[in-house]
């Protein structure tokens, strides 16, 4: 893959986003690609720009791409306080711009003093779009004082806008990722615990609602998981004749 340097700059920000798509391994390279690639454009004027990409979901916040070490450290400045620009930015959806961290004191004085430790002067969140459950925001660091004034600004903007579509989708592809994985987990649980009441209802010649009881009442008495509990009596049957521990009271166990 090129280093951000050295992206053609011929090619529209639309078209080099794409090729970082088919160029990237996986979902968290082409991230951190696309951060180092948003903080190469907007730096201009040989100032050096950090960037991170905060995601919301679930009332969590983390940073999902960083151009950085120092991106994401300085980003997660902010989700220890529970607030700053970034966390106002993709919350509100709305552009957040700090200036010069020394006269900064929205988010109180803890917030500004940590980040102005890094070095930094100035900061630029901008909102993301991405039209369903999570919300992100583009956050902009910089050592300059007032980097992000004016054309800088404009450009920013510009640029986030161009960038949404290709962010939105790359979350949207990373949810339903989430989402297939917990599902066939629940399904993986759900055969085996099946198993288990099958297993149970054949050694005790018990109904349905017996065997899940049996195996209830087992989870509850020894603070086992019933998914474990399930996992453990399926993989202890060998053969017809295996004797188990989870019997209905008062009756033996056949075989």
């Amino acid at each position: 893959m090129l280093p951000p340097q050295d992206y053609p700059d011929s090619a529209s920000s639309v078209d080099q986003i794409q090729n970082l798509i088919l160029d990237s391994a996986d979902f968290e390279e082409f991230l951190n690609e696309l951060a180092r690639f948003s903080a190469q454009q907007l730096a201009g004027d040989g100032d050096e720009v950090l960037c991170g990409i905060t995601l919301l979901r679930d009332r969590k916040a983390a940073t999902i791409g960083w151009s950085s070490e120092s991106a994401r450290k300085v980003d997660e400045i902010q989700y220890r306080l529970a607030q700053g620009p970034c966390l106002t930015a993709a919350l509100e959806e709305r552009e957040v711009y700090v200036p010069d961290l020394f006269d900064e004191d929205r988010w109180g004085p803890d917030y500004a003093e940590a980040v102005a430790a890094h070095g930094l002067r100035s900061v630029l969140s901008l909102p993301f779009h991405l039209q369903g459950e999570a919300q992100a925001a583009l956050n902009l660091y910089s050592t300059a004082p007032r980097k992000f004034d004016g054309e800088v600004a404009a450009r920013a903007r510009d640029f986030t806008r161009e960038i949404s579509q290709a962010l939105r989708m790359a979350v949207r592809f990373s949810l339903h990722t989430d989402s297939a994985t917990n599902l066939r987990a629940t399904l993986e649980s759900r055969t085996v615990i099946d198993m288990a009441i099958g297993i149970v209802m054949a050694q005790n010649r018990c109904s349905q609602e017996t065997a899940v009881r049996i195996l209830t009442d087992a989870s509850s008495h020894g603070n086992v998981k019933l998914r474990d509990i399930a996992t453990s009596l399926v993989e202890s049957v060998g053969g017809s004749a295996t004797r188990t521990h989870f019997q209905e009271p008062g009756r033996q166990a056949t075989g």
